[in-house]
């Protein structure tokens, strides 16, 4: 065992109260009104940097917020660390929907979580991930074991697409050379079942409008008689599917690659449970395309789903309008070889061609990114899965995510550096959501797996 263990047991509380106080600021970095917070946020991660032995800490400036930067060069000659994680978190809303306010955590046990679970927005995506791998090196330098060289680069705009990351990452290629780099922002299948994420899908977020008559009309006068925003929208969404849930957009799989079926019989021994996925849903059954299992649906398959639609009179009692517009946000899961600028195209050509000539539509693309693949074979996959193996007390198993984290194919391009994915949070972890939370027990092991992988990383780095 690492000395370093001793000193997490020892520690436990103290990092808990920390991470407490890291998430009681509402760093939601899509609202201009939480600004200053999200600012005040980088701040104190930089001088929790500080107090832990982190060298050089910088809080550098983008033309938004502010990246936090950190490192601790014990040699040269040994392998490097990049850690990248993310101090930014989603808008809390709808806020009526959380037990608890979203920026005062709680502690609450749960049926998954019987030692407790930590109830806040950011508590698993990602202060509560991105915290295990500070809180981790603080060990680690405490107990005088720190086997590789660490880099710190934590950002404050990952929920809003990371829109200044690149230009930071072009500018700075020189002081963000490392060996590999090492990301907790994904999950894993269960506690007793750790896994190691693989793979990401890419993605192409966009906005559509569908304009009408000049102003909202009278419904009794002029329905029936000219295009009504709202029905025209529905139904050309609803015809991006066909009956068997395939994507209808011409070229949409043509760069597809397929798995084998012995790719896809490896997947399949990730366990599964149809009937505990709909009961923790509160679903009686899955949807979506024919052919494939609701495992390969969420991860090896190509998606299109509606994220917000709205248009017309939505307050109190009765308003008889056409709107004279209807909006929708729109994204797309893309598997590897889908370039998403290629896919923004096809899509934005084909809703526009299938729109009737009563209204006009406008396409707005949003942020979107590239696939990303971690070979099992790589000497960062095998570190990790050694880590957890020890902790665990059982052999990880590689997984695709149906998630997208499009900055992990920006790292491979710009730094020329695979992306080890340590995710420690669970599907049932509500990130995103109303009553985000992140188990003890996961916070803790994440904590205490992550020198592991330090550990292993140096002994295979070795010639």
């Amino acid at each position: 065992m690492l000395n370093s263990q001793a000193y997490i047991q020892k520690n436990r509380e103290k990092f808990l109260s920390e991470l407490l106080s890291l998430l009681k600021i509402p760093s939601v970095s899509a609202d201009p009104s939480f600004t200053k917070d999200v600012n005040d946020c980088a701040e104190i991660l930089a001088k929790n940097l500080r107090e832990i032995g982190i060298e050089r800490v910088e809080i550098c400036q983008t033309a938004g917020f502010p990246i936090v930067y950190g490192e601790k060069i014990i040699d040269d000659s040994l392998p490097t660390v990049l850690v990248y994680g993310h101090y930014d978190v989603q808008p809390a809303d709808p806020i009526d929907l959380w037990t608890s306010p979203p920026f005062e955590p709680q502690l609450k046990q749960t049926e998954i979580h019987p030692d407790g679970a930590i109830f806040a927005r950011g508590s698993c995506d990602d202060k509560g991930q991105m915290f295990m791998h500070v809180k981790a090196v603080e060990a680690m330098l405490q107990s005088g074991e720190l086997p590789c060289n660490v880099k710190f680069m934590i950002e404050g705009e990952e929920e809003v697409g990371s829109v200044n990351l690149g230009v930071f990452i072009k500018q700075n290629k020189e002081k963000l050379k490392a060996d590999i780099i090492l990301v907790s922002d994904t999950g894993m299948l269960a506690n007793d079942v750790p896994s190691i994420t693989t793979g990401l899908r890419g993605l192409s977020y966009v906005e559509v409008e569908v304009v009408g008559p000049n102003r909202d009309l009278h419904s009794g006068l002029y329905g029936g008689c000219v295009a009504n925003p709202i029905n025209i929208l529905t139904e050309m969404i609803a015809s991006l599917h066909d009956e068997e849930g395939k994507i209808t957009i011409p070229g949409f799989y043509d760069s597809v690659i397929n798995l084998s079926d012995e790719e896809r019989a490896e997947m399949a021994k990730a366990p599964f449970s149809h009937e505990a996925y709909c009961a923790a849903l509160e679903i009686q059954d899955t949807y979506g395309e024919k052919g494939y299992t609701t495992m390969e649906r969420g991860s090896i398959r190509p998606t299109l789903d509606v994220n917000g639609i709205w248009g017309g009179y939505i307050g109190e009692g009765a308003k008889t309008v056409i709107a004279s517009k209807a909006n929708a946000k729109i994204s797309m899961r893309l598997v590897p070889n889908q370039a998403p600028e290629i896919i923004t195209d096809l899509f934005t050509k084909h809703f526009q061609s299938i729109a009737p000539k009563g209204v006009k539509v406008t396409v707005k693309p949003h942020h979107g990114g590239e696939s990303a693949v971690t070979p099992i074979d790589s000497i960062g996959y095998k570190a990790a899965s050694l880590a957890y193996e020890k902790t665990f007390n059982k052999k990880p198993i590689p997984v695709r995510s149906g998630g997208s984290i499009p900055i992990v194919s920006m790292f491979e391009k710009e730094l020329g550096l695979k992306t080890v994915l340590m995710g420690f949070g669970l599907d049932s972890d509500a990130i995103h959501s109303p009553n985000e939370h992140f188990g003890l027990f996961n916070f803790y092991k994440g904590i205490e797996t992550i020198p592991y992988f330090y550990h292993y990383f140096k002994t295979l780095c070795k010639p």
